[in-house]
């Protein structure tokens, strides 16, 4: 399968991974429309990469999303390719966390997602052909202090996107997750860094999920190193792998290495202070 002449929509596509995609995707000659909450931002993104379309889109309101893909379909065509990457993360202790924040990470890291699924799906089950794709994150699987709640949303992305695709199976569409270790976006400005583990670029987080347009796959981890740690994590005892987090420092990452006025700008905008 090509990734050229295909219709691709990404949501929270302004930025980070999502315009590092769109770019991506865009030089293989695929046809990109990139959704944002902040328009004035997909305006300028959109701009710099030459893409066919881009919009206002909030994946919390079932008919912003829905109108936005209604958009694609009439002025490019039937959609080929759905990326839910739209996320946002909340920094700190999760008991101390606001109830309004706590609301924001699961209306758009979880909603935002199964809306966007089922609307896509909508579309593309009753054509036979389609791919939805969801990035949600390593940290769905490793649970990783100073992030709970955002944790428990990729988990929930991966429980979800696993399930629609049996649900799905034999329908012609694809259902895949990528899951990224930290990427050097904007989401973790301000935060620590865990001895002798490397950030992924969005680049590379873009490259993945061009490759599984090319080549379906459930899921895929970024970079693919961090897959091995965890498939090895499987066979360790759960008391060992926290010490070995410990001992390298995973645990202050998003707690006390954590500088709160580098992530200010990032909190504001996202509603997640």
């Amino acid at each position: 399968m090509s990734v050229a002449g295909k219709i691709v929509v990404i949501t929270g596509g302004a930025r980070g991974i999502g315009l590092a995609t769109a770019g991506v995707l865009h030089g293989l000659g695929a046809k990109v429309a990139i959704g944002d909450v902040d328009k004035p931002a997909a305006r300028g993104a959109a701009s710099r990469l030459g893409l066919e379309l881009h919009g206002r889109l909030d994946v919390t309101q079932r008919r912003s999303f829905s109108n936005f893909l209604d958009t694609v379909e009439d002025q490019l065509g039937p959609i080929d390719v759905l990326v839910n990457n739209a996320g946002v993360i909340a920094v700190g202790n999760a008991i101390d966390e606001a109830d309004a924040v706590t609301k924001r990470l699961l209306d758009v890291n979880v909603y935002g997602v199964i809306l966007g699924t089922k609307l896509a799906a909508e579309r593309m089950v009753p054509r036979g052909h389609g791919h939805i794709i969801n990035i949600a994150s390593v940290g769905g699987l490793q649970p990783t202090a100073g992030i709970a709640t955002y944790c428990a949303t990729k988990h929930a992305v991966l429980g979800f996107t696993d399930t629609v695709r049996m649900e799905n199976r034999g329908s012609g569409v694809h259902f895949s997750a990528v899951l990224p270790t930290l990427t050097n976006t904007e989401m973790i400005a301000g935060i620590g860094h865990a001895t002798g583990l490397r950030n992924a670029e969005p680049e590379e987080v873009a490259n993945a999920v061009a490759g599984l347009i090319a080549k379906p796959k459930r899921r895929v981890v970024v970079p693919r190193s961090m897959g091995v740690v965890l498939q090895s994590q499987r066979f360790v005892p759960q008391r060992v792998s926290e010490a070995l987090g410990r001992a390298l420092g995973t645990e202050r990452v998003f707690s006390s290495d954590v500088d709160v006025t580098k992530r200010k700008s990032y909190a504001d905008r996202t509603g997640t202070s």
